[in-house]
């Protein structure tokens, strides 16, 4: 039996309210507890679901982040090790992993019986490492595609630091079969949670196409400007508004300029209001050039919105039913894509279609679902 064949995906809380589950310590820990990005949000998000079902939950970060979330007010403590960055790599910086891993194995040793560990990043796995995690369930997570993962250095810290723990999670049945195929047998999968569920959706009504994320070139908004380019001189009356702040934003910026977008394209900055964002929109876009299981993507289709996304990762195509709720084109192809945003802007009743058909496909993500299912992997690894 591989690893996801486990009970994971059939045990009793997979699909209904877990009985008696025992309240449990567990603990978040990343790389940052507050950091900008897709993980901090997922793991907050699940804090409080675990809080919410009676957990008791400590968030873990390594170092402070370089460009801080605003969190909002958290009902349940968090730690950060590190008052600054650790050293570079070399003999200070070992000493200072065993000196900070020291503090992780006096938080887990408060820890009541049946504990659980989940290190969402593999950066943060090394220290875990080095902490004492004796009787504890671990799980690691990769929050990324494999073959993302595989073109950079996490791929192989991914197959030495998450080997041996209880469960290594991704976020597909896909790529955890390709985690199977590297010889990590005890990879397993589970999606992420849908974000929110809005009860009053977009009306799109707006000529607007809506992208959310960081300016950074995972995301590809140089794809997007690319791909805006061939769609806009067919709908001057459409704008582009481009929703995030990142490192990239002034050479974007000089881009969009340089192809002659300025008049159609809204650099609107980091928003709060994921919601408000997307209800001024018609149609969504993602971009990315690699992608896990996408909350942007997901929120989108909770709030109407149709989306055109390129095909970047297993999660993607699992998210999105092309050609039924959204559309896909191929990774890097913006002609494909251009043409994908030019039939959701050309169509008005498609749109609407395959809006109505998002926001009712995505449901199959909620929150009750997702916990249960981790429920359900808590109570199968301690046995």
């Amino acid at each position: 039996m591989t690893a996801h064949d486990s009970p994971l995906a059939d045990s009793p809380g997979a699909d209904g309210p877990v009985a008696a589950e025992p309240r449990r310590d567990v603990f978040f820990v990343s790389n940052s507890v507050d950091e900008l990005g897709g993980v901090t949000t997922w793991s907050h998000q699940m804090a409080r679901l675990f809080t919410g079902r009676g957990h008791r939950v400590h968030v873990v970060g390594i170092t402070p982040p370089e460009v801080p979330q605003e969190l909002g007010e958290i009902p349940y403590p968090t730690t950060t090790l590190y008052a600054g960055q650790p050293p570079r790599p070399g003999r200070a910086r070992e000493a200072s992993m065993r000196e900070e891993a020291t503090k992780l194995t006096a938080l887990f040793r408060s820890a009541r019986p049946g504990a659980v560990v989940i290190v969402t990043q593999v950066w943060a796995m090394e220290w875990v490492a080095q902490a004492d995690t004796h009787g504890l369930t671990v799980i690691g997570m990769s929050h990324e595609s494999y073959a993302y993962s595989k073109a950079s250095s996490r791929f192989h810290r991914v197959r030495r630091y998450y080997r041996d723990v209880d469960r290594m999670l991704a976020l597909t049945r896909e790529d955890a079969d390709l985690w199977i195929g590297q010889g990590m047998n005890n990879a397993s999968y589970l999606p992420n949670p849908l974000p929110f569920m809005p009860e009053v959706p977009s009306a799109r009504t707006e000529k607007a196409v809506v992208s959310i994320g960081r300016l950074h070139d995972q995301k590809g908004i140089d794809m997007l400007l690319d791909t805006w380019a061939e769609v806009a001189p067919r709908h001057p009356d459409w704008r582009l508004r481009i929703y995030g702040s990142g490192e990239d934003e002034e050479i974007l910026k000089k881009q969009c300029t340089a192809l002659g977008l300025d008049g159609s394209v809204d650099w609107m900055g980091r928003t709060s209001d994921v919601p408000g964002a997307l209800r001024g929109g018609s149609v969504f876009a993602l971009s990315s050039r690699g992608e896990g299981f996408p909350l942007a993507l997901m929120e989108a289709m909770a709030m109407g919105v149709p989306c055109a996304a390129f095909d970047c990762a297993p999660g993607v195509r699992e998210i999105v039913r092309d050609g039924e709720d959204g559309l896909l084109a191929a990774l890097g192809n913006t002609g494909e894509l251009a043409r994908r945003l030019d039939t959701l802007m050309s169509d008005k009743e498609l749109r609407d279609g395959m809006g109505e058909r998002a926001r009712a496909n995505i449901q199959r993500y909620t929150t009750t679902e997702i916990v249960n299912r981790w429920e359900g992997l808590f109570g199968f690894l301690e046995r």
